[in-house]
């Protein structure tokens, strides 16, 4: 662990540095994916696309030290589950702050400087199962932060949905009733420590949840579905669902609170109106919005302190409970390349791609031409198990590519997460390897990369089992 001294002198030079830095573009890197580049991969593509900063789901510790000596900005994560023991247990709050935060500061060490605690902890659907640990989690943190003399530089969060306020109009926002005590107390806490308050906006679930949502408004080109306030004008969903937290702030006495916008973004892949096209004009869109300082009806001239973008990469083994475009949020694909053109505005043009990615052989596994329907079913289901088979259900990309063509992504699937083991791509018979690309207009057939974690599968097999119980029904219908 490095020594307190050097830790100190180093925060000095990084806390003058954040002072003069601008507010700008980050992004969510989360790590539940079949296929994963290595950190330094991860870390070098961040730098070449000049993004300053990062904000995680945990703390993987294999990630931290990527990102060590690279100087950019992170947020680490308490996942929701840990949140009781660090509540409860002041030694617990210690020994995760010195494993997760202290031991990787210090000279060439990770500027982490935000700690998440939880993540939308307070989301309706939890009813309440999170909701008396934060506080107390809060506390016992901000304490074994001020021990290890981190107090003034490292600022707790608590990411939250929006559902966690709610409105017919953005000014008359407020917080849900039952979360009006608690937002109080974690907002006063928020703001006697310097820390912004953090929340997840998604104008994309608002229309995929909503079949009368006015598509327009979900994007930032105008719409013909304009939401008048009052004495100001809402062209997008954005700005309003902003100023609805604005305004819910403002009732418990905080009207100034810094806002952080934690995740925002749009899936290309997995549902209807997912796409490309969608994806591309939502970021481009947002981008240009926040970066043109214009600010919203409420906050006029003084836009969100950070934008996070949701995601860096698609993530292939993430639950579907809320749809099967969850796993398809990446502005880069699993590989690092780009799925369309994306200026950041951080002075480096479009995108550009992940370097050196090493990839298996260019060859894939596919349905035999004399495969007989009647026996394929169970070899579906052990290969949509593992691998992800999204794509196929309605309004994905693959959904159109026939029967036939539906066996042979599921076999090429399994057989890519198997690193092209021949035994994997044999299912009694039914397949066999090809070096012929099979994929199909967007629909991409995907090889997979030689440095992607073997054990991934059977850390996240539980995502499995609840993608098999949720869309078998679904995977049938597409058959």
């Amino acid at each position: 662990m490095p020594k307190p001294n050097s830790i100190m002198a180093v925060l000095a030079i990084w806390s003058l540095s954040a002072t003069v830095a601008e507010s700008g573009i980050g992004v969510n890197w989360g790590t539940v994916s079949l296929h994963k580049l290595s950190p330094a991969t991860v870390v070098d593509l961040l730098r070449e696309n000049k993004v300053g900063k990062v904000k995680m789901f945990d703390a993987d510790p294999d990630v931290l030290k990527g990102l060590m000596g690279s100087g950019i900005q992170v947020m680490v994560g308490i996942p929701n589950e840990m949140l009781g023991l660090i509540s409860s247990s002041a030694g617990a709050s210690d020994l995760w702050v010195q494993k997760n935060v202290s031991a990787y500061l210090g000279k060439g060490g990770a500027n982490i400087r935000y700690v998440a605690v939880g993540n939308e902890p307070f989301l309706s659907s939890y009813s309440g199962q999170f909701q008396s640990y934060v506080i107390p989690a809060l506390m016992n943190l901000q304490q074994s932060l001020a021990k290890a003399n981190l107090a003034g530089y490292v600022k707790l969060v608590v990411p939250c949905n929006a559902d966690a306020y709610e409105s017919s109009l953005p000014s008359q926002g407020a917080f849900r009733p039952e979360l009006t005590d608690i937002m109080t107390q974690i907002v006063s806490f928020l703001n006697s420590n310097g820390s912004p308050f953090v929340v997840n906006i998604y104008p994309f679930l608002s229309l995929y949840g909503n079949s009368d949502f006015p598509q327009d408004y979900a994007f930032f080109e105008g719409t013909s579905h304009a939401v008048t306030d009052g004495s100001n004008v809402y062209y997008n969903a954005f700005d309003g669902n902003f100023d609805t937290l604005v305004a819910a702030l403002s009732k418990i006495g905080y009207g100034q609170m810094p806002i952080v916008v934690g995740e925002v973004g749009w899936p290309t892949d997995g549902a209807v109106g997912a796409n490309l096209t969608a994806a591309r004009v939502f970021n481009q869109g947002l981008i240009n919005h926040i970066l043109s300082n214009k600010g919203t009806p409420l906050r006029p001239g003084d836009p969100p302190m950070d934008i996070y973008l949701f995601s860096l990469f698609d993530e292939g083994a993430k639950s579907i409970l809320p749809g099967n475009f969850e796993r398809h949020w990446g502005i880069f694909s699993f590989d690092g390349q780009t799925k369309y053109p994306l200026d950041l505005g951080l002075g480096n043009g479009r995108l550009k791609n992940a370097k050196d990615v090493q990839y298996l052989p260019p060859r894939w596994c596919v349905a035999k031409p004399s495969t007989d329907l009647s026996a394929v079913v169970n070899h579906l289901k052990i290969a949509c198990s593992a691998a992800d088979c999204t794509t196929l259900n309605y309004g994905g990309s693959c959904n159109a590519i026939g029967v036939k063509g539906n066996i042979s992504y599921a076999f090429n699937s399994y057989y890519q997460l198997q690193k092209q083991d021949s035994k994997s791509c044999n299912f009694d018979g039914l397949g066999m390897i090809t070096f012929l690309d099979p994929s199909i207009g967007e629909c991409r057939f995907v090889v997979g990369l030689t440095d992607s974690s073997a054990s991934s599968f059977i850390k996240h097999r539980r995502w499995f089992i609840a993608w098999l119980w949720i869309s078998w029904g679904v995977w049938i219908f597409v058959l």
